[in-house]
């Protein structure tokens, strides 16, 4: 397998210094390549400018992510704990005169992030091939409206999608199948007859009820979910510490949810 056929996907990170940490020790265990990243790499967490300085030291990409982009654009579609979340988040990495020469560096990274990257045959995106920042795509799409929104997007690429934002892990396929990895290392084989959508799940922010961090590893046509647990506690702690994170934001790490 040449290289460019292995590589890990990572998601979602959301500030989260610690789960992070975890996975890239655990991608460089397993001597991957190359690492991508779908964005989402701040919002809810307590560690924004740590994660934003690891993502750029060891990803190979990064596209943005609607919490990224809310940093600019204003996040005042999001709910309540989220919008108090970004707040944080830029007042912590938008440059000042004290900060200036550390965080200007990470303010234009953030605010330059593509809306999407192609990597080879493979399209990289936050949400969806039609809107890349903010679509969600759930699998109960394929119940509720296969007609019209999941043939939509499909019909907007004709490559294997990968992306994140739901915080879900799973696969969608334009014959409207689904798969949802349900144990860790657990793995799927991409058909090249057909379109997929990806969904790499979350390393910082877990949504199936299992808090272990998530991401994808990619190995020619075939990928892999690993599930890499790390201290949600310390993560939990710093919340806690921050007046503007609500301590919801740390209880839901523990639940994965």
């Amino acid at each position: 397998m040449a290289e460019s056929d292995n590589y890990a996907i990572i998601s979602d990170l959301h500030s989260n210094l610690e789960a992070l940490t975890a996975v890239f020790e655990d991608i460089e265990r397993r001597k991957i390549p190359v690492v991508h990243c779908l964005g989402d790499v701040v919002g809810y967490g307590p560690d924004p400018e740590e994660c934003v300085d690891l993502v750029r030291e060891k990803c190979a990409s990064c596209v943005r992510g609607n919490h990224d982009d809310a940093l600019f654009t204003g996040a005042d579609r999001f709910h309540a704990l989220a919008q108090a979340a970004i707040r944080f988040t830029r007042d912590r990495l938008r440059p000042r005169l004290l900060r200036g020469r550390r965080n200007t560096p990470r303010w234009e990274w953030l605010k330059e992030l593509p809306l999407r990257k192609r990597q080879g045959e493979v399209l990289l995106v936050h949400g969806s091939p039609v809107d890349p920042v903010s679509e969600y795509v759930y699998h109960e799409d394929v119940y509720f409206n296969a007609d019209s929104k999941l043939r939509r997007i499909f019909e907007h690429t004709d490559l294997v999608v990968f992306n994140g934002h739901t915080h879900l892990p799973g696969v969608i396929t334009s014959e409207m199948e689904t798969f949802v990895p349900n144990d860790e290392n657990d793995t799927y084989h991409l058909d090249a007859g057909r379109k997929h959508i990806v969904n790499v799940g979350s390393v910082g922010q877990p949504r199936d009820r299992d808090p272990r961090a998530c991401y994808l590893e990619v190995r020619g046509d075939r990928v892999v979910w690993h599930r890499v647990p790390y201290d949600f506690k310390k993560t939990a702690e710093k919340i806690n510490r921050i007046p503007l994170l609500d301590e919801i934001l740390g209880i839901r790490l523990s639940k994965g949810m």
